[in-house]
């Protein structure tokens, strides 16, 4: 039976990806911030999902709580990573920027490290990280935050070259969504806003075929297309 866990699984696509995961027969460990959510899912699961509480800003415990559910679990086939704040930020407040950089960059890159290192050390590992389509621009609305998914997804592609540099087994997906039906969608005018079901389906799909990197849903193709290409004119005007 193939084992994973998901760090950020209590809600959003963590949690999708959770079910589907116990779904199609994986054992899963789940993290999160809220001990209530963690212990409710744990429940519906009667008791097949194991869990761990983890705030992944502290970073001083992060490689103690993970290491706690790596060994429970023995050997982890796959790691997907799906914490994170978004934030409309605009006016620049430091309070908000720096909250964004603590987790989405500080706390995250201290997961994609202990990762990518216990998968070296067990031999084996696929880790999937949650970007964004955001990561392709710099975002006048969320400077933070798109700069924060830049760093994720330049990571994650370091990781890669790593893994392929030192001939290791460790698959490396980044995974950018664009909106989703979350807390994380803020702003007005969203569209092609897919929900969290059909969103986690396409992730599950492409962690099955070990993709190097998605766009969710698949339309984003266009858009991340788009942006890469649009001149910075175009983007300070949007």
């Amino acid at each position: 039976m193939k084992k994973a866990i998901i760090i950020g699984g209590t809600s959003g696509i963590g949690r999708g990806l959770t079910e589907i995961l116990f779904e199609n027969n994986w054992t899963v460990g789940i993290t999160g911030r809220r001990t209530e959510l963690l212990n409710e899912i744990k429940e519906n699961s009667k008791n097949r999902v194991l869990i761990q509480e983890h705030d992944i800003t502290e970073i001083k415990s992060s490689d103690e709580k993970m290491e706690s559910l790596f060994s429970r679990l023995k050997e982890v086939d796959l790691v997907i990573v799906s914490s994170g704040v978004s934030e409309l930020n605009q006016k620049l407040d430091w309070k908000i920027e720096n909250k964004v950089i603590e987790t989405n960059v500080n706390g995250i890159a201290k997961v994609y490290e202990f990762v990518f290192s216990k998968f070296k050390e067990q031999g084996f590992g696929h880790l999937v990280g949650i970007s964004s389509i955001a990561s392709l621009r710099g975002n006048r609305f969320s400077p933070s935050y798109s700069a924060s998914k830049a760093f994720q997804a330049n990571y994650l592609e370091a990781l890669r070259c790593i893994a392929k540099n030192e001939k290791l087994d460790i698959k490396i997906t980044d995974i950018q969504p664009g909106f989703v039906d979350t807390p994380m969608a803020k702003g007005d005018g969203l569209f092609w806003v897919a929900s969290v079901k059909k969103a986690s389906n396409q992730i599950y799909s492409a962690i099955l075929r070990q993709k190097k990197k998605v766009y969710i849903t698949k339309r984003w193709r266009l858009i991340a297309w788009i942006m890469k290409i649009a001149p910075s004119w175009v983007l300070e005007k949007v």
